[in-house]
């Protein structure tokens, strides 16, 4: 489909392996153009376009930019119902390379999502508000994008980062509590444990089997890294490690993430998370890496931020995840 706004300009539908390369070439420039640290990889991409489910499928909701044969944007859509049970979102993304910007592909690109996303919504019965979602790096290209196409930030996540991985406490596992090394058939039921974890957080996602088998065949996914915490035979809470190689090459640092930490609602204030957050610090040094890294709600209702400051994190970037009503003049 020709884009009349900006001559020269193509969508068409993504053509799977052999648009994965030039489509980590877009995001990884952008990144570096917008000073965000993160970097995708061919395999990772191809490991989160797997794996279709009802919320998201690559073959349906992602396409492809280009200009001249060239690759220069992309974007994707998935829908999630929020966990207050008030809305059914459409979350919208795009990447555009830096190269090509301000002449209107971004415009043009979020447009093309927003009426991908109403012909989708078209197809569903729902009891909720419809309203468009997308994220954004406060600051950036990406956020004023939205600010100028109606979207308005409704939360802020924060990226935070621990500089240094000396002189970590040699904390003791609190009592009744055990870790146990990770075995693949426990996947399913750490994959429901962080989910519970999760029910009383602000947002939603996707809590298919789809997406858990996306989320455990990332290539960089390493169980040896992660602590999970059991109270006999159930799972109290725990902390996915992470350590991603190539990016950490990529930028020039030796950094491990701290992906998703959780406790379950019945092992709360018993000091579990701060025990497991301090013992992955030293997981992480154990490894060769000499800062650590998480994500944040910055409005977390169980006092995540407080905590992670405790542990020595320092706020280091800035998030917006914004809406917009889903009227239907927004879709033309």
């Amino acid at each position: 489909m020709t884009i009349a706004s900006v001559p020269g300009l193509l969508f068409r539908p993504f053509a799977g392996q052999d648009d994965l390369e030039a489509m980590v070439r877009v995001v990884n420039a952008e990144n570096e153009a917008d000073s965000i640290s993160e970097r995708d990889t061919v395999e990772g991409l191809r490991a989160y376009l797997g794996s279709p489910s009802e919320h998201f499928d690559s073959a349906r909701d992602v396409f492809v930019a280009e200009m001249d044969g060239h690759v220069v944007a992309w974007a994707s859509q998935e829908w999630v119902d929020t966990r207050d049970g008030e809305f059914r979102e459409y979350r919208v993304w795009g990447a555009v390379e830096p190269s090509y910007r301000r002449r209107g592909i971004g415009t043009a690109l979020l447009g093309e999502n927003e009426r991908r996303a109403w012909a989708l919504a078209a197809t569903h019965s729902v009891d909720r508000a419809t309203v468009f979602g997308a994220w954004a790096a406060d600051g950036r290209p990406g956020a004023r994008l939205l600010d100028r196409s109606g979207y308005s930030v409704v939360r802020w996540f924060f990226d935070m980062v621990r500089p240094t991985l000396d002189a970590l406490p040699d904390v003791a596992l609190t009592d009744g509590f055990e870790l146990r090394p990770v075995t693949p058939e426990q996947y399913p039921e750490i994959w429901r444990a962080n989910r519970e974890a999760f029910r009383d957080h602000w947002g939603g996602s996707d809590e298919s089997e789809a997406a858990m088998h996306r989320f455990f065949e990332a290539p960089d996914s390493d169980p040896s890294l992660w602590l999970i915490a059991w109270d006999g035979e159930q799972i109290a809470g725990g902390v996915i490690n992470t350590i991603h190689p190539e990016e950490n090459e990529a930028l020039g640092t030796r950094r491990g993430w701290l992906d998703s930490v959780f406790t379950r609602r019945a092992w709360r204030r018993r000091g579990l998370a701060r025990v497991l957050i301090a013992r992955s610090l030293v997981v992480l040094r154990d490894r060769d890496m000499t800062s650590a890294a998480l994500g944040v709600d910055a409005d977390n209702p169980s006092g995540a931020l407080g905590l992670y400051e405790e542990a020595g994190f320092e706020i280091d970037d800035r998030f917006n995840s914004c809406r917009k009503p889903m009227k239907r003049e927004s879709s033309t």
